[in-house]
């Protein structure tokens, strides 16, 4: 039976630009493509469905029933935790989707397989990060639009070979922040809002620093701008996470992370969190620090990535 493999890369949301909308647009999202984690994922011809993992069942019958396939092999070969601020929900979908595309020879792009499976469309972060890598700002979708197109990309930029990323996944909140997405997600996300005078700060800092700086290689000022917006944002989302922060792990590794990397921020729900740093030596000190946090605080993983500047990859199996 004939096959793919398709590697694809995690990335990391620093935040929304624009929860108010008062121009006819919502969201904006701002973050990054890493190295490490990834998605492998192997999609096989097969007469029946037969998959390793509960959402690549559902992915792989969503876009069976589409083409009307009447089975698939899906085999997810290495993965990362869902629910963590990662992004494994969505960069499997659209790897499987786009491992379908390749086997059958289907003309799909990425953005077709996020309308199929209905991933990426309110914050396209994942599917730009699946596409090209890199560093991505999105400008949201049309109000009275939402999850009927893909949101424009804004601004790509290649992330430097020297900057390090030293990412924290706590394990203690995974529990209670899977419970509240699963649960309450949905409405959540058509209930929050921001003032305009917010929404057009973030989008200054976003155009006047975040992305300026970025250009200019500039770090500092980069990582100044990037941690400002992120806790800010905390803000708006503290009546549903219960604080600037999803939990106090959180509040206080970012803290720690703040002594030696340049910037701090919490990834989408979290429990991940990550810093910046263009220095090897702060990178592997804030991480065993951050190792001997997490020990003593309910365990959890700390890694020490690269950006990624590429997508999703998919080739032949055999």
């Amino acid at each position: 039976m004939r096959g793919v493999r398709v590697v694809a890369p995690a990335h990391l949301h620093a935040g929304n630009m624009d929860l108010n909308g008062d121009l006819g647009r919502l969201y904006g999202t701002v973050g990054f493509t890493i190295g490490y984690p990834r998605v492998v994922v192997d999609v096989e011809e097969s007469s029946r469905f037969e998959t390793n993992d509960s959402f690549a069942e559902r992915f792989a019958r969503i876009i069976a029933d589409y083409c009307g396939v009447k089975g698939i092999r899906v085999v997810v070969r290495e993965l990362f935790p869902e629910y963590t601020g990662l992004g494994y929900v969505t960069t499997l979908g659209l790897s499987i989707g786009m491992g379908f595309a390749r086997l059958y020879d289907l003309k799909w792009k990425i953005e077709d397989v996020a309308k199929i499976i209905r991933r990426g469309l309110v914050t396209a972060l994942g599917l730009y990060s699946c596409k090209s890598g890199g560093f991505i700002v999105e400008g949201g979708f049309k109000k009275g639009f939402v999850e009927k197109h893909v949101p424009p990309l804004i601004f790509r930029g290649e992330i430097p070979d020297d900057w390090l990323f030293v990412v924290a996944v706590p394990e203690a909140p995974r529990k209670r922040i899977m419970e509240l997405r699963i649960d309450k997600e949905d409405r959540i996300l058509q209930e929050v809002s921001m003032s305009s005078e917010e929404a057009s700060y973030l989008s200054k800092l976003v155009l006047m620093k975040i992305i300026p700086s970025f250009i200019e290689k500039d770090l500092v000022s980069f990582g100044e701008a990037i941690t400002e917006f992120n806790k800010r944002l905390g803000l708006v989302w503290k009546g549903y996470q219960g604080g600037r922060y999803c939990d106090l792990v959180v509040e206080k590794g970012v803290e720690l992370m703040l002594k030696y990397t340049y910037s701090a921020c919490q990834s989408s729900w979290g429990p991940a969190f990550y810093g910046i740093t263009d220095s090897e030596d702060r990178a592997n000190k804030v991480a065993e620090e951050l190792r001997n946090f997490l020990r003593k605080s309910g365990g959890g993983d700390v890694f020490v990535t690269r950006g990624e500047n590429s997508g999703l990859e998919v080739m032949e199996l055999g």
